[in-house]
């Protein structure tokens, strides 16, 4: 049994009262809030459903219920229950019985078994599988091995249930209980009770809000040496959510200050323990960025440090090996060898790209950069040809399924995601790294504006020494999404050499893809009209561009290009909340492109129905599923729903098979619509980006280029010109805190 409460107290309300009844569907569910709309069965009204509104996230379909509220009539929806709290009760009728076992709220037992186990054993079912498991074989398709199954899920729920009449009181929601449970077991309940603030380091999901929260309920003082240490920790971590390699100490401690509600005089004492000790934080000087300051005390977590160290050293390792595994470049004649290469390829290179071309084979690391249409592929592509020729061993890889694939039809060489090539472990270590090198003379990475720090420093171990590397990306585009601006440092670094190719080519001239995003790069508007791949919408107001978004999507484009609305058109939003965000749109486009169905198997998780063909992506890096793990950002389509199995299929974009049991879904999230930097890597046919004023701090000329140039033969604007004109006209959001150029340049510890 389980109850949540919620609300608060209203002296001129009516008194609560108490209804009894089975929650049949959710029609609407707020994962930030909680509010919930829901429809539930009561005995006295039968088949006809009743409305309940209120904070209901973590109550299951097939669930009874026992909700406390008030009723209330709606102006526009009419009579319903206003939940105030609900306590989770076992079902007591044949009906309700089959609802609750046949709803995936037990693995082993789906719609078909449900059926046959009340059928066999009327209301007595719950009892026999609470007291009498064996029993269960005497229902037709029941062996030994699946009723073991069946107790064994009836247990762990029951324990799960128990541990979250302790884990709701302290405010935790339901998806978070479970994963508690799941990773303390019998233990959950001391160990929130006694150490919070290892939740936040244990269990993905929490962060140092919940595990505050917490603290503060089980009675842990807000001025405790524990609570401060765990917001520095939290205050970096964000840092590195938003970019930061390091803070500056002044600025951590003013910002930790905001966050815990407490005194520099506290933060400092605390901030100088952490620094002793072992896994803590590394305060270490780095040069400033201004003359007036030319040392900044900059405080790291600890692995944040260690890579950007061993990055810089690993860098300069490759840079002055004393052997050249591409050593016959050395001397080569390169007016042969090019002369070569234009009848191997019936193409000429452009003088900027020649250079790029002898950089790469001749300098053991090396970088290309470049905006669309200025011909990085077609140099990677003469690249790869010119070491393919001298027999030489080639590794290609990119950030991204699609970008893989992408690299490998260009060069007609097998590529691979960076995660896949290194073999990242259970855990995130890589199976080849310096003491178990890759084997190979050439490795070239595509789309390097989107390898953070941390996955920059594992491939760099992983090159032998000798070998050349040769990194590509668009600097222009924004950052990756980890911590670190990896491609952005080297091209500012003097030891790397570096090819920027800046020529558009011809043929690129005729796209308003390639020719607006070289527009928007410079601070130019683009032209909306005149071009047959670039389009504008107008649409001023944020709810009507989300409505007209959806019609461009599932409607327009289908019918004047001929692609498929789900496979081949990503819509791409600045950010992720709003009318016209990610959250609003995905609900919008999965009822007109995936909708609810009797025949189309689907499954809630809080706010989230999935169903069989949603577009879905990963939200976090999990080594552990999958060939080589499954990493954050990688996109699918749902396959497959087993009630039965408590289990979730997706096929992913690098043709990968990818179970999820049901408690696993807060891994996942609906992809019609993504942010642009959750884009970033990725190219599709055609791309819809709404602009609205409403995502007015998040309009940057580095977004809306980097959305621009995620599509390959379509661009959709819909939106305010207003907001286009806002974009176009703002920079970036200025570099991030990082010192891996100063560590390259002046050979810093």
């Amino acid at each position: 049994m389980s109850s949540v409460t919620s609300g608060s107290g209203d002296q001129a309300r009516p008194r609560p009262v108490e209804l009894e009844a089975v929650l049949e569907r959710i029609t609407y569910a707020n994962e930030e809030t909680g509010y919930t709309v829901a429809r539930v069965a009561t005995e006295r009204t039968g088949s006809e459903l009743l409305t309940v509104v209120g904070a209901l996230l973590g109550a299951q379909v097939g669930e009874s219920l026992r909700l406390t509220g008030r009723w209330r009539s709606h102006p526009k929806y009419g009579r319903q229950f206003e939940a105030e709290s609900y306590t989770t009760v076992l079902p007591a009728t044949v009906q309700g019985i089959r609802r609750y076992l046949g709803s995936g709220m037990i693995k082993g037992i789906g719609p078909v078994m449900a059926d046959r186990m009340v059928s066999h054993f009327g209301t007595d079912i719950l009892r026999v599988i609470e007291e009498e498991p064996e029993r269960l074989v005497e229902v037709q398709g029941l062996g030994p091995k699946r009723t073991k199954r069946i107790g064994e899920a009836w247990e762990e729920q029951k324990a799960i249930k128990e541990v979250m009449v302790f884990l709701q009181g302290v405010g935790v929601s339901t998806s978070l209980a479970v994963r508690i449970y799941k990773q303390y077991g019998d233990a959950s309940v001391d160990t929130v009770r006694r150490e919070p603030y290892t939740l936040a380091a244990d269990v993905w999901g929490i962060g140092f809000k919940t595990a505050d929260t917490i603290a503060q309920a089980v009675g842990i003082p807000h001025d405790s040496p524990e609570r401060i240490k765990a917001g520095l920790r939290y205050t970096l971590s964000e840092a590195a959510d938003d970019g930061h390699c390091f803070l500056p100490e002044p600025n951590l401690i003013t910002a930790a200050e905001k966050i815990l509600g407490v005194s520099r005089d506290l933060i400092t004492p605390a901030l100088d323990e952490l620094v002793q000790e072992e896994d803590g934080v590394v305060r270490q000087d780095v040069p400033g960025a201004s003359e007036e300051d030319p040392t900044v005390p900059a405080v790291y977590l600890v692995p944040f440090h260690r890579a950007e160290r061993s990055l810089a050293y690993g860098l300069r390792e490759l840079l002055n090996a004393g052997h050249d595994r591409l050593k016959s470049f050395a001397d080569v004649d390169w007016d042969k060898a090019l002369s070569w290469l234009r009848t191997r390829t019936s193409a000429e290179l452009a003088p900027e790209q020649e250079e790029a071309v002898r950089l790469a084979l001749t300098s053991k690391v090396a970088v290309l950069t470049g905006g669309p249409g200025c011909g990085k592929s077609f140099t990677v592509r003469s690249i790869v040809e010119l070491a393919a020729a001298k027999k030489a061993k080639i590794v290609l890889a990119a950030p991204t399924g699609r970008a893989a694939k992408r690299l490998s039809e260009l060069t007609g060489h097998p590529a691979a995601t960076v995660h896949r090539l290194l073999q990242l472990q259970p855990g995130g270590d890589a199976k080849f790294d310096q003491d178990n090198p890759l084997d190979a003379d050439l490795v070239v990475v595509d789309e390097c504006s989107m390898v953070d720090l941390i996955l920059a420093n594992k491939l760099v171990k992983a090159v032998p020494r000798g070998a050349h590397l040769l990194l590509v990306g668009d600097v222009d585009q924004l950052p990756s999404v980890g911590a670190g601006e990896v491609l952005a440092d080297l091209l500012a670094s003097d030891p790397v050499p570096r090819v920027r190719l800046t020529k558009i080519f011809r043929q690129a001239q005729q796209s308003g893809i390639v020719v607006n995003a070289h527009r928007v790069n410079t601070g130019e508007h683009p032209h909306t009209k005149g071009y047959p791949d670039f389009f504008l919408f107008p649409c001023e107001e944020a709810e009507p561009a989300a409505e007209m978004t959806v019609d461009v999507v599932a409607n327009r484009i289908p019918r004047k290009f001929g692609l498929d609305p789900r496979r081949d058109v990503q819509v791409l939003t600045p950010m992720h909340r709003g009318a016209a965000g990610a959250g609003a749109l995905n609900t919008l486009l999965q009822e007109a492109l995936t909708p609810h169905s009797e025949a189309r198997p689907e499954r809630r998780y809080g706010g989230r129905v999935f169903r069989v063909g949603d577009k879905v992506t990963q939200l976090r890096n999990n080594y552990d599923k999958g060939e080589a793990g499954v990493f954050n950002g990688t996109v699918g389509v749902v396959t497959a729903v087993s009630l039965e199995e408590h289990m979730l299929t997706v096929q992913t974009d690098e043709d990968e098979s990818i179970d999820y049991s049901f408690d696993e879904l807060d891994e996942l999230a609906h992809a019609y619509a993504i942010t642009i930097h959750r884009s970033q890597g990725s190219e599709y046919p055609a791309v819809v980006i709404p602009l609205t004023t409403s995502s007015w701090m998040m309009l940057r000329r580095n977004l809306l280029y980097t959305g621009i140039t995620r599509a390959k033969k379509l661009v959709v604007l819909v939106g305010s010109r207003r907001a286009l004109a806002a974009a176009v006209r703002t920079a970036g959001a200025g570099r991030r805190h990082t010192a891996l150029d100063h560590r390259l340049n002046n050979e810093v510890p």
